[in-house]
């Protein structure tokens, strides 16, 4: 959109889904809705949209997108259905050549990978799986043909789609149980319907969306420090988690089972009115020893329960260290990025990687944030890389490749500010299984913004005018 609204039209954008939408499209499991508040789970430049929610639902996600591609007139510029399964940069060429899985090539001047965090699900690798008779499925992959009415249905992981999932089905089905591996931090979700219109004019609307956009950002972003330096603001978070566990949960036994161990935040805190009172439920039961293996129609657990079930919603996130997932990116000499990232993805601002000229990455290493809207990032990130192409447009220089100096700069200051942070306390998916915190700005998000706000050219790597290239 932005690249369209600077007046660049030659660009394609590859999906190998069939419809857009990423995350919104995929996840359609009972409950699904942004767990940030939906005036700043938008985008800066509109369009604007009548939501009906402050958390807005799926639905009305997948919509708001599908309108910004019709009011930026983005649909000539799709080609969806095409599962980019490499990406080679020609140096001769000076060209990034893409081949998709059906065997068709594309080139491009400039190559950016928006693959995302959260679009590649995990299922546990459990002993037994496949001698199980019942049906299962992933949230992000919800099977919509399965009904659960009067099923026993068995929901592992506690995440923040278990947390949507859990209240959404726990009426519809015969029994619900729940496998907790640790118990998340879950904070009131202080949703209300709201009036589109309230029968205010358009001028007043628009100054009551800022001023809710500006008041909900000024919040996440005095929580972040909490996150990122371990100051006492994180305090009000863990306040407001051990306020609502005391007040809606009367068991104590059951209390003292969802009472986190980790420290607050190390993994995403969660956002629930009704998870804990679900939890509460006569047919509904939570097992926090481990799953052990699977037999035809039960799962077993270490302490020797044996819990029947006939269908298993696996809660269980992404792969999102995987940055890339199973797209192949070879740079100059045929240097092939996932080596590079064997230890943990790193990329200068989280966008550019040295060797790799004229690429640059959406949503990538150290660009997540633990309290606030990847929005307001991904914003931030796309403004740079409008840049970088509108530099390279000028035709002084041919390509934009980071200086590997500059790039280490970045990545040991990364490594030394997540050491500090809550992130690096506990295992989750923020963290590279080789210990690095792969996922997370540590910082607040004006910061990034900041930081983002123009292209240094002393960034990159001196190159040759376009029309001087052998």
């Amino acid at each position: 959109m932005a690249l369209k609204r600077s007046g660049h039209d030659d660009f394609v954008v590859l999906d190998k889904a069939t419809g857009i939408g990423g995350v919104w499209r995929d996840n359609t499991y009972p409950g699904a809705a942004c767990d940030v508040p939906a005036s700043l789970y938008s985008y800066s430049f509109g369009p604007r949209y009548p939501w009906s929610r402050r958390y807005a639902p799926q639905a009305e996600i997948l919509d708001y997108l599908r309108r910004c591609v019709a009011t930026h007139g983005l649909a000539p510029h799709l080609r969806l259905g095409r599962d980019v399964t490499e990406a080679v940069f020609d140096e001769d060429r000076l060209l990034w050549r893409l081949r998709t899985a059906s065997g068709e090539t594309i080139e491009a001047e400039v190559l950016v990978a928006a693959c995302g965090q959260l679009n590649r699900p995990v299922v546990p690798r459990i002993p037994g799986a496949e001698r199980f008779t019942g049906h299962t499925f992933h949230t992000a992959r919800w099977d919509h043909d399965h009904a659960l009415r009067g099923r026993r249905v068995a929901v592992v992981g506690t995440g923040a789609s278990a947390l949507q999932v859990i209240p959404a089905i726990a009426e519809e089905v015969e029994h619900l149980t729940v496998f907790q591996r640790s118990a998340p931090y879950v904070v009131p979700k202080w949703d209300r319907p709201l009036d589109p219109s309230g029968g205010l004019p358009r001028p007043v609307r628009d100054v009551r969306h800022k001023a809710a956009r500006l008041g909900w950002w000024l919040f996440n972003e005095s929580l972040v420090s909490g996150l990122t330096r371990r100051w006492p603001t994180v305090g009000l978070t863990r306040r407001g988690s051990q306020a609502q566990l005391s007040k809606q949960l009367s068991d104590p036994a059951l209390r003292a089972r969802l009472t986190p161990t980790t420290e607050i935040g190390c993994k995403r805190v969660g956002i629930s009115s009704s998870y804990y009172p679900t939890l509460q439920r006569p047919d509904v039961t939570l097992v926090t020893e481990p799953i052990t293996e699977l037999t035809a129609t039960a799962l077993l657990t270490a302490d020797g329960g044996r819990h029947e079930v006939d269908t298993i919603v696996y809660a269980t996130g992404f792969a999102a260290t995987d940055f890339l997932g199973p797209l192949r990116v070879r740079g100059r000499r045929g240097t092939d990025l996932s080596d590079l990232w064997r230890e943990g993805a790193r990329a200068h601002l989280g966008m550019t990687v040295p060797g790799f000229p004229n690429f640059f990455l959406v949503y990538g290493p150290n660009t997540n944030i633990g309290a606030g809207s990847a929005l307001y990032m991904i914003e931030s990130q796309v403004r740079y890389i409008k840049a970088a192409v509108l530099e390279l447009t000028k035709g002084a220089r041919a390509f934009l490749e980071v200086r590997p100096e500059v790039a280490d700069a970045f990545d040991a200051e990364m490594t030394r500010r997540t050491r500090r942070s809550v992130w690096a306390t506990c295992t989750s998916w923020y963290r590279h299984p080789s210990g690095r915190v792969t996922n997370n700005w540590p910082g607040q998000t004006v910061e990034y913004r900041r930081r983002t706000a123009r292209l240094n050219p002393a960034d990159f790597q001196p190159a040759l005018p376009r029309q001087r290239r052998p």
